[in-house]
């Protein structure tokens, strides 16, 4: 009798160093569960179990089921939901160092790209929004953005009297505008339609646009400028992280960032394969000279250089090798 329940105490011991008693994280975002971002979610789950020992539980809600991308920003802001998945492009509005990310040409290749998410730029803008209800735990790849339409986009002039759906990005608004179009922010769920309707003439957004969005069957040209290259950010609500253990903070930061390391390859077998199928849906590829985008948007970029932060940041940028 004393050894069975010797036995039985140990068993509940062991259970609460696996996870009956773990401290359970909600991860809501809007995207499929097939998606490759998804999926080094899920893969960040089970490292950060992994890592902490049992003590982290993150509970992963995809497909909107908690409420679209602003919405579950907004929850995370107010401390309603632990975690969420954000693309950088908005999050300008609430951290200004964001809007490296949105500023067209910055990075000189993927490679570059990765070097400066992967290091202490990228740390810098993860933690620049604390004090507005959330902080980044890591980048997940999104991809180049490019323009598609009803017709190929290969000179700035092609773009005159277009209007462009961006997201709700003060800079992406700007630049689209410096290049001679019409932005329309749009949220992603409209955009199907808009095109479809005539409403907007064209968007911009990465090549799985054309497929998971079905954006190709209504855009057949799309024209590779890749002018901006805006990652995902993973986000935690500042006051879940400023309630947990460094030990746990230690584990979840390790977690989000193999799971990135994870995503790239992901992703990059994913843009192969959304290219070949945008191809049998008629969709016709070009790649247009990016020097006379560059000089189009260049007064932009000067303009935006008279703030010292931004100046610094892509200064750093620029200095990444």
């Amino acid at each position: 009798m004393k050894l069975t329940k010797l036995a039985a105490t140990l068993v509940l011991v062991g259970l609460g160093t696996s996870g009956a008693w773990a401290e359970t994280l909600r991860l809501a975002h809007g995207l499929n569960d097939k998606h490759p971002v998804h999926l080094a979610m899920v893969r960040f789950a089970e490292l950060a179990k992994q890592k902490s020992n049992g003590e982290l539980e993150i509970k992963i809600f995809p497909n909107g089921t908690l409420g679209q991308e602003r919405e579950t920003l907004e929850q995370v802001q107010n401390g309603i939901l632990e975690m969420t998945k954000a693309s950088a492009s908005p999050l300008e509005t609430f951290a200004p160092e964001y809007k490296v990310f949105n500023l067209p040409f910055v990075f000189r290749s993927k490679e570059h790209f990765f070097k400066v998410l992967d290091g202490s730029v990228g740390e810098s803008i993860l933690n620049a929004s604390k004090s507005r209800g959330f902080i980044g735990l890591t980048f997940y790849d999104s991809g180049a953005r490019s323009f598609y339409a009803k017709k190929a986009i290969n000179t700035p002039d092609d773009l005159k009297g277009m209007k462009i759906r961006v997201q709700q990005s003060p800079t992406t608004i700007k630049m689209i505008q410096a290049l001679g179009a019409s932005p329309t922010p749009m949220a992603w769920g409209e955009v199907y339609p808009a095109l479809q309707a005539g409403v907007v003439d064209g968007a911009e957004n990465n090549v799985t646009a054309l497929t998971t969005g079905r954006h190709g069957e209504v855009s057949k040209f799309f024209s590779q400028t890749e002018h901006q290259m805006v990652p995902d950010v993973l986000v935690i609500s500042t006051a879940k992280w400023d309630s947990l253990k460094k030990p746990l903070q230690d584990a979840l930061r390790s977690a989000a960032h193999e799971s990135f390391v994870y995503q790239r390859g992901l992703w990059a077998e994913a843009e192969k394969t959304e290219a070949v199928a945008a191809e049998k849906m008629g969709v016709k590829f070009s790649t247009p000279a990016k020097q006379p985008f560059v000089d189009k948007v260049k007064p932009m970029l000067d303009e935006e250089r008279k703030n010292a932060r931004i100046a610094g940041l892509l200064d750093q940028i620029a200095a990444t090798r």
